[in-house]
């Protein structure tokens, strides 16, 4: 029986950052029609969107016009910071939302899918407690031991996340969390017993709406702050720890599927720790997630061409890969309004090396501005390229 969907379709992005700039790039190839929609004005996606639209996505009236005014067939939620009930509201009315309402709804808050993977699923996961207070705090770190991981149960980016090494670190610790979270209202945390990992990756893990799961092959990455640094595919381990891994991240992808309308589909980064006693479950993004900005140089289909096919239900063919590879992030070191760069010709003279510059109109401390990818004979030699790379580029004033 021959194909008959209609395309093009509008898809609404909410979010336009560097990941979201990469969406609709995907989709315009196949002749999409995205509008894309932020809290400020020429952010990266909304440079190639085919129509832009600012917006408070914390607010939900605002948010709600927005949507009914865009008359979108797909909602694409590129960040966290959504009134994500206004997308079950829509949902409700028969547009989809990737991958499902549900799943936007779950894996912004850390309590929410804490219980669903640890308790629901029986997910492997850190020791964990929440608190609401400073003194809350304090008896859970106690419980948990030193060093423990803090974090607002709503926040992005490792906003409002610290380590709590020593008692004298609680106070501390709890007023960064409160000054990180999404809402200046929410007064929780939850607190993670520290885990002594080996190796923390991403499993990119894509859902089809018949059902059908696929994995990339996995992603080691490297934090500071709470935000990725860099990145590289494929990430050594043992088939009998990747097989874990993917089961897990085969569980919890399903149960964020199972939307009001159906089984949702998109592609999802699941991160874990690999601890010597195994895998340890950490946390879940129902979207392209930004260690896997290396796909962009690693394999024929990236992650966000990956997201797309499987939101609009177009085939998803055998990956190539093109051999390890590695992704460095180019950072802002100050405060710049409409910066500018040099070092672009040094950073790509060096064979099988890339760069995207992310065009964000200004710059702060440790923002994300660019990113480098590199090719290597192995993984040391790709992270050590786009490091270099990502190292000859300067942002100006």
């Amino acid at each position: 029986m021959a194909d008959q969907t209609v395309f093009p379709k509008r898809l609404m992005l909410l979010g336009s950052g560097e990941l979201g700039k990469e969406v609709v790039l995907a989709a315009q190839r196949l002749g999409q029609y995205v509008i894309a929609a932020d809290s400020y004005d020429g952010a990266p996606a909304m440079q190639v969107a085919d129509e832009r639209v600012v917006v408070s996505m914390l607010d939900a009236d605002a948010l709600r016009a927005a949507i009914a005014a865009a008359k979108p067939d797909v909602l694409i939620p590129e960040v966290e910071a959504i009134a994500t009930h206004v997308l079950a509201e829509f949902e409700a009315q028969g547009i989809r939302v990737s991958p499902t309402a549900k799943a936007a709804q779950i894996t912004m808050n850390r309590e929410m899918i804490r219980e669903l993977a640890s308790k629901e699923l029986g997910l492997r996961t850190a020791p964990y407690a929440y608190a609401t207070t400073a003194e809350e705090l304090r008896a859970a770190a106690d419980k948990l031991g030193y060093p423990c991981v803090v974090k607002p149960i709503m926040s992005s980016s490792g906003k409002g996340q610290s380590v709590v090494k020593t008692p004298a670190d609680v106070v501390p610790a709890w007023e960064y969390a409160m000054a990180g979270a999404r809402a200046k209202n929410q007064v929780r945390v939850i607190v993670e017993g520290f885990i002594q990992f080996d190796l923390e990756i991403t499993l990119l893990t894509v859902r089809t709406r018949d059902g059908q799961v696929r994995f990339v092959d996995p992603i080691g990455h490297r934090q500071e702050r709470g935000d990725y640094q860099e990145s590289w595919v494929p990430a050594a381990m043992s088939a009998d720890v990747l097989k874990t891994a993917q089961d897990m991240a085969d569980r919890v992808t399903a149960a964020l599927c199972k939307g009001e309308n159906g089984q949702g589909a998109g592609l999802f980064g699941v991160e874990f720790f690999l601890a010597a006693d195994g895998v340890v479950f950490s946390e879940v993004s129902p979207r392209p997630h930004d260690t896997g900005l290396v796909t962009l140089i690693s394999q024929s289909l990236s992650e966000f061409e990956l997201h797309l096919r499987a939101v609009l239900d177009l085939p998803i063919p055998d990956l190539r890969t093109y051999g390890p590879a590695a992704s460095a992030v180019i950072l802002a070191q100050g405060t710049v309004e409409a910066p500018r760069y040099t070092g672009l010709a040094a950073a790509l003279s060096e064979p099988g090396t890339d760069l995207r510059i992310f065009g964000k109109p200004r710059a702060h401390k440790y923002r994300r501005m660019g990113v480098a990818l590199a090719l290597g004979k192995d993984t040391d030699e790709a992270r050590a390229k786009a490091k270099r790379a990502a190292d000859l580029v300067t942002i100006l004033a």
